[in-house]
Order: C-alpha cells, then sequence, then structure tokens
C-alpha cells in the first residue's frame, strides 16, 4: 500500500511553523510497511486543497491529511474531504461532550456555536478521539481508497497517530520494515558509493541507501518483513559485513550522534575529560554536556582565547607561544599536557586554530586547526586545513576532536 500525505496551513508555506508532523508521519508509515511516495504543502484555500485531495486520491490507496481542524472559518480541511466524497457532515454529541471536558479542564469558557464546529464528522467516518486537544480526527472508507483527517499540532496529532492510527494501519499490511543505520565518520559519501555502489543497486532486501551530513555520512539498512525478528535477521547480517569492510570509521550502529556514542564511550570506560578551547569557544564542551549522563565523565573546560588564557589556565609556555605562535602544533600540545595536569582528567583535548573570515595569513591561513590530545600513554596532535565559513569550520573541528576521543578510548 501507497500513501500521499496532504500538510494543510498558509503557515506553513509562508515558513512561519516548521512541519515536524512531515517527518514524524513518514516514519511511522515505514515502521508498517507503507510506502509514502508523495507530500504535500497547501494552504487554506478551499479549491486548491479540493484539488490537492483529488490528485491524493487519484495516485494513492491513503491519504493523510493534518491539519485545518478547527473552529474558525479558515479551518476548512474536514469539509473539503467531505465534500470532495461526497459526504454529508453529522453532528457527532459524543464529540461535542469531550470538547466541553476539554475546556471545563482548562477552566475556560467557550463558544458553543463556535466549537460545534469541530463536532460535524463526515458521515460513516471512524471518529478519532483527541485526547490532548479539541478537534477530533477521523478515518474514511470509501471506494477501496482511505481517508485519515487528523489535527495539526503536533502534540495532538502524534499520540492521535499512535493511540489510534498506527493500530488502524498495521492491521491492513502484511510488511513492517526494519531498519539499522550505520554512522560513518572519515570517510565522505562518494567513497562509500565507490565501496558499495553495486550492492546498493542490486540489493532487493535488506536495501542500503547513504545520507550525507556536513562532516559524516550514514547508511540506513532497511528490511521488509512479516515481523521485527525477521527483519533484525537479515539487516544484522548486512550491518555487520558493512561494518567489517569499512572498519574504523564506523562510529556506531545505532541511530546516535557523535558526541552521543564518545560520552557513552567514556561513561562505560569510566574515563573522565577535559578540554580545552581556542577558536571553538565552547563548542566542544557544549556538544558534551549536552548530552545526559555528561556529568559522571566530564571534569571541567577551559576557552583560552588569548595568549595570557593559555599561559595562566594551561602552563603553556611563554617561549612557545613566542616561537610557534598561538595556532601551531606545539601549542595544541602544550595546551593539552597542561590540561591533564591542571584537571587531573584521563583523556585532555585542546582545540587552537582560525576560523575565519579574518585573522588568516599566506603561512597560516582560515581554516588552520590544531587539536592535541593528551592520554596517559602520550600527547597526540592532528593538524586540519578546513574550508568553509567560520561556523562551518567551527562544526567540523569539533567532529574531529570527538572522533580523536573515540579512537584514543
Amino acid at each position: 500500500m501507497n500513501c500521499e500525505y496532504i500538510a494543510v496551513g498558509t503557515e506553513i508555506l509562508l515558513g512561519q511553523i516548521l512541519n515536524t508532523n512531515a517527518k514524524f508521519i513518514s516514519e511511522e508509515l515505514a515502521e508498517v510497511g507503507i510506502d509514502m511516495y508523495y507530500q504535500t504543502v497547501v494552504g487554506d484555500n478551499e479549491g486548491r486543497l479540493t484539488d490537492a485531495v483529488r490528485t491524493a486520491l487519484g495516485r494513492a490507496d491513503i491519504v493523510i491529511t493534518s491539519g485545518g481542524l478547527g473552529p474558525t472559518n479558515d479551518d476548512i480541511t474536514k469539509e473539503v474531504v467531505a465534500k470532495t466524497l461526497g459526504l454529508p457532515l453529522e453532528f457527532d454529541e459524543a464529540s461535542m461532550e469531550n470538547i466541553r471536558q476539554r475546556f471545563c479542564k482548562m477552566h475556560r469558557d467557550y463558544n458553543k456555536t463556535l466549537q460545534e464546529k469541530q463536532a460535524y464528522m463526515p458521515k460513516g467516518c471512524i471518529i478519532l478521539k483527541n485526547n490532548n486537544g479539541t478537534a477530533p480526527g477521523c478515518i474514511i472508507e470509501q471506494n477501496g481508497k482511505i481517508v485519515i483527517v487528523l489535527p495539526g499540532p503536533p502534540k495532538e496529532i502524534q499520540p492521535m497517530f499512535l493511540e489510534s492510527v498506527k493500530p488502524y494501519l498495521r492491521k491492513l499490511s502484511p510488511y513492517q520494515l526494519y531498519s539499522r543505520v550505520i554512522k560513518i565518520f572519515g570517510m565522505g559519501e562518494a567513497n562509500v558509493e565507490e565501496i558499495f555502489g553495486e550492492r546498493m543497486r542490486k540489493a532487493t532486501n535488506p536495501t542500503i541507501a547513504p545520507y550525507a551530513k556536513e562532516g559524516e555520512t550514514t547508511l540506513r539498512v532497511t528490511s521488509k518483513c512479516s515481523t521485527r525478528e525477521e527483519g533484525e535477521a537479515l539487516v544484522s547480517k548486512e550491518v555487520a559485513n558493512i561494518c567489517t569492510r569499512l572498519g574504523d570509521v564506523v562510529y556506531s550502529t545505532e541511530d546516535e550522534t557523535l558526541a552521543e556514542a564518545v560520552v557513552k564511550r567514556l561513561i562505560s570506560s569510566k574515563h573522565t575529560l577535559a578540554v580545552a578551547e581556542s577558536c571553538t569557544g565552547g563548542y566542544l564542551a557544549q556538544s558534551i554536556t549536552s548530552i545526559p549522563g555528561a556529568s559522571e565523565i566530564f571534569s571541567e573546560g577551559f576557552v583560552t582565547y588569548s595568549n595570557e588564557a593559555k599561559q595562566k589556565y594551561l602552563n603553556v609556555p611563554e617561549k612557545t607561544l613566542e616561537i610557534y605562535g598561538a595556532v601551531s602544533d606545539e601549542t595544541a600540545k602544550a595546551m593539552a599536557e597542561g590540561l591533564r595536569e591542571v584537571s587531573g582528567a584521563d583523556i585532555a583535548v585542546s582545540i587552537t586554530g582560525i576560523a575565519g573570515p579574518g585573522g588568516g595569513s599566506a603561512e597560516k591561513p582560515v581554516g588552520l586547526v590544531y587539536i592535541g590530545i593528551c592520554t596517559k600513554l602520550g600527547t597526540n596532535v592532528k593538524k586540519l586545513n578546513l574550508n568553509g565559513n567560520r561556523e562551518h569550520i567551527r562544526y567540523l573541528t569539533v567532529l574531529h576532536a570527538l572522533d580523536m576521543i573515540r579512537r584514543a578510548l
């Protein structure tokens, strides 16, 4: 079975809100083995919405709409769907009672005439109770097609979908999808494609699909299966084969960020971490401390932007700064070693570089970064020559620093 999703709302077209519902619905449909072929965004206009619904019904087994179920005149989704399907609207007392109780719980008065609009439902539909708002949703079955009308606010659509729609759809589909991701740092999408391109093109079940993100590559391995156990067996075998071929550029086979993977490993190995940053200005510390549980392993962080700060807090020798400069292999090494000494952390990481847009020179251009890492086994420094704007350089620097921590562990 295949589905088309229609998001209704002029505010989405104007960019005033981000349509997170599209991502949620796509992921949930994939879990029950229903393919999403089209997504449409249409404003609160009867003619254009009617055209969108008719087009969707002509090419999809299931049409899901979100938004436009409120009590005001511009909330027209339910009315347009009913009219397009040739169904009258009938007053539903149970829905009206739910609206009354909702307003009572909120200790708010309600306009009965205005709110009654939400209690009129297409004749013969399956009504979906809204436990988190006032507007009920509905499922309409007609001539082999299914139209599912849902509210727009994420706090309403998500529980309604999980509680009512997903169980309904699961009964219709004999299949479900099971996926795992392989997270890669240190090998670009083109190189991954070169290794696995033929396999990706020929694979049918499971399939392999690459996704590129700034500085990273992800492979998603997906199986269409009758049971989760069947899918897990198919996918796990493929994931193991891919990881064997890729080696240590794989940092995770779970849906987690590099920072999450690093914090997890620090916690499991009981290693503590301290960081000293210059051009990233605390970005690395923020990436680590934003992960739950980081307090177990994060010792302290310094932003040593000036040469004076590097000397004062990290004991970087003045002569090192004078001879080699703040952005150098030698300074990064001294920062990491000084940090480990003053913090007592198991792993100390230093960052010094030129993020731009100014401050570069022929000898030391914008994008030149040094990352130092000091452990009981010694100190290593990595030199990077990065391209892009200031934020991009800072972002990539942090990813490289996290990967160095991962490899050290």
